[in-house]
């Protein structure tokens, strides 16, 4: 067989949904959720904190931190959704600009897909049978891989990412407002302080695990951003609420 005899399947790709959500989309998923309960943490205890530090009314600070969370969670869904939309519209433009050329040129398409897998190390000869191999079961799949790196069947979801994030930030959100407004009035400030620390070191360590990176690292500079973030909106707050 010729590579012009060499058909181009459609595949699987062309109309039929794939009812198993891939690897990117969970880790997509994961990390807006990790991220969204590390902002939900860090922006709301800035907030109650401050708010602290500016009054001793329950009622301005249970406002302050609902308001804060509110704010933030739409905030982080919209973000999320505009964000991934963005990737998720190159994704699906830079498919369907191969699955164009996979039907106008394939030659091109299959010496292309071949040369890659002879950089790969890949002889001449076994890199084309591959080639003419993984076309012909799913051409699309095989050169948007090989070319793209992006799997047609696990294109990132903007509504995962954005449920994801607004979830997570109200989660972790919750920790220091309901700390701060629960908690007795001589022990609040520094009973959320302490279980501030805590769940920031708990999100450093699960974002550095789904990063492959060490967690050590990632925890302390974790840990070390949220506790600056509350010093300085408590110092805010106490110059503000002596002035006002």
């Amino acid at each position: 067989m010729t590579a012009s005899e060499t058909d181009v399947p459609a595949g699987p790709h062309e109309g039929e949904p794939h009812p198993r959500e891939g690897l990117n989309n969970r880790l997509n998923w994961l990390r807006a959720a990790v991220l969204g309960a590390n902002d939900g943490i860090v922006s709301t205890a800035g907030i109650v904190i401050g708010a602290v530090g500016a009054t001793s009314d329950r009622s301005a600070i249970v406002i302050a931190g609902v308001a804060g969370l509110a704010a933030g969670a739409m905030s982080m869904a919209a973000g999320e959704y505009v964000s991934v939309s963005t990737q998720r519209d190159s994704e699906l433009a830079l498919l369907a600009k191969e699955r164009q050329e996979l039907r106008d040129m394939p030659d091109e398409e299959l010496a292309e897909l071949t040369g890659i897998y002879v950089e790969k190390g890949l002889d001449e000869a076994l890199a084309l049978e591959v080639a003419r191999a993984l076309t012909k079961k799913d051409a699309l799949g095989a050169h948007a891989e090989a070319e793209l790196g992006i799997d047609p069947d696990d294109i990132s979801s903007p509504w995962h990412a954005a449920w994801a994030s607004m979830l997570a930030f109200t989660v972790g959100a919750l920790l220091p407002l309901l700390t701060m407004t629960l908690a007795a009035p001589d022990i609040r400030l520094w009973l959320t302080v302490a279980a501030v620390v805590v769940a920031l070191a708990l999100t450093g360590f699960v974002s550095a695990r789904l990063g492959f990176a060490r967690p050590g690292r990632a925890v302390a500079r974790t840990v070390a951003g949220g506790l600056f973030a509350m010093t300085v909106t408590y110092c805010i707050g106490s110059a503000l609420g002596t002035q006002i």
